[in-house]
């Protein structure tokens, strides 16, 4: 949804001819852009606010219904706050010019260079949205992310780090609390220099393990099927293989009749702006990330577009203001491996 404001007082006579056909560009590329989709689309739940930021409250959920005897009162359950985790709306904008010249020799139309420029004012909006969602996930190993500008937390319900060795599950005073991982390293995806289609298929399944048994606020184990492979942009032998084991009916590599147990069972996503040094997947369960609130987009203030003429120099100009929150309720429907032999920092060892 785009918000177009037109022009005021002096401005109306010189921008009204141009209004029209600009709303138009503006609102279809939106509409071509929503259609396409994008990272915050496919990894995140995209959710509107009327507040100045969100908060997720995590709570225990209800435990197992207990026998009663013939004639006597069910036992009552508590449900119990679990961590809070509030997300803060940030606003961005944007300012683009075009010269009088080149409107007015528009002749009442929108020449291609005048339109390419309002195509890729919408397209930067949606671009800072997938770009920032996108920085968040990758740089979820630690508190904070700075991207564009802003500072944004990149911690949990549990003040940790989305990715972390150490993050905490239970209430005070309740009869289960412990920790656990959803960060990990080890011997992944490489026998020697070479990728070996044997170790991801073992670490994807591993992987979807991890998250499988990933534990609730009872102590139980929560039970969410991985369903994504999120991979970055500068690994084309990785993402080469990876495609093939989720995409192959028998196990890739070798001559004999294996079922492949990945197959059809995941969705494969690049993150074009994650180039890391190491090779390195996340895993996620779709369900968990909606069941959870694990990823989460709040657009307080679509893009909204205001035009105006610079009396100075006569030049047409246009401003585009949004705010939005964007951060993670849970960690508990994603976790992220790396391939190290060695110790990664906030990491736990990946073992089967």
């Amino acid at each position: 949804m785009i918000i177009y404001s037109k022009g005021s007082g002096v401005a109306d006579s010189a921008l009204g001819k141009y209004s029209t056909p600009i709303k138009m560009i503006l609102e279809h590329e939106s509409d071509l852009m929503k259609k396409k989709g994008g990272i915050c689309d496919w990894l995140f739940n995209v959710e509107k606010s009327n507040h100045f930021g969100e908060g997720i409250v995590n709570q225990t959920g209800f435990n197992i219904f207990n026998a009663v005897a013939e004639g006597e009162g069910a036992e009552k359950d508590i449900v119990r706050d679990a961590g809070t985790k509030f997300i803060e709306h940030v606003q961005f904008m944007k300012e683009f010019s075009i010269t009088a010249e080149m409107m007015e020799d528009a002749v009442g139309g929108i020449a291609s260079d005048a339109k390419r420029r309002i195509q890729n004012f919408v397209r930067a909006y949606y671009g800072t949205i997938n770009k920032l969602c996108s920085q968040m996930l990758i740089g979820g190993t630690g508190s904070l992310v700075t991207y564009a500008g802003a500072t944004l937390d990149a911690t949990t319900h549990d003040k940790k780090p989305l990715f972390s060795s150490t993050h905490t599950y239970g209430v005070a005073g309740g009869d289960a609390t412990g920790t656990q991982s959803n960060y990990f390293y080890g011997s992944a995806f490489k026998a020697g220099d070479e990728y070996s289609a044997e170790l991801i298929e073992n670490t994807l399944y591993t992987m979807a393990n991890k998250v499988r048994s990933m534990k609730d606020d009872l102590g139980d184990p929560l039970g969410y099927v991985a369903d994504t492979v999120i991979l970055p942009v500068n690994k084309p032998a990785l993402e080469l293989l990876v495609k093939k084991i989720c995409g192959s009916l028998g196990t890739v590599g070798t001559a004999n009749n294996d079922i492949n147990i990945h197959y059809g069972n995941w969705n494969v996503i690049v993150l074009p702006t994650w180039a890391p040094e190491k090779d390195e997947i996340m895993v996620m369960s779709s369900e968990a990330n909606k069941a959870l609130a694990g990823n989460m987009f709040f657009n307080r203030v679509p893009l909204t577009v205001t035009d105006w003429i610079d009396h100075h120099t006569g030049n047409y100009n246009w401003t585009g203001r949004c705010r939005f929150g964007v951060g993670f309720g849970s960690y508990k429907h994603i976790a992220r491996v790396v391939d190290s032999a060695s110790a990664v920092q906030n990491a736990s060892a990946l073992e089967a």
